[in-house]
């Protein structure tokens, strides 16, 4: 199960974006994420008359490692661990899930809504 999951609101902690904040667009590997407004390249871009493009200078996101970054608890409105609370059979079968454990903020213990 992984801690930070696309959609989720998180605050780079180190780099030179460092303090930004951004949600998780696309996970491109196990330890990797593009997140929205952070790491941001120019990338120059050749016209292609075949595809309709024009040619220039264009943003581009790049991906960023996830250690790098810390979700955004919006209660303190600060950076938060994540932790994985084991459900039980009984829970399990309330929540019609089939994971075994929840993600929470490890500070306040309080489920996060993703």
């Amino acid at each position: 199960m992984n801690k930070l999951r696309k959609g989720d609101q998180v605050i780079v902690t180190t780099g030179r974006d460092k303090g930004k904040r951004g949600t998780i667009s696309l996970r491109v590997d196990d330890e990797h994420i593009v997140v929205e407004g952070v790491n941001v390249a120019k990338k120059h871009v050749k016209p292609n008359p075949l595809k309709g493009t024009t040619g220039g200078v264009v943003d581009k996101t790049m991906p960023i490692h996830q250690s790098n970054v810390a979700i955004f608890n919006p209660k303190t409105a600060k950076a938060d661990r994540v932790g994985i609370k084991l459900l039980s059979k009984d829970e399990q079968a309330a929540r019609k899930t089939r994971e075994s454990g929840v993600r929470v903020y490890k500070s306040s213990g309080e489920e996060i809504k993703a």
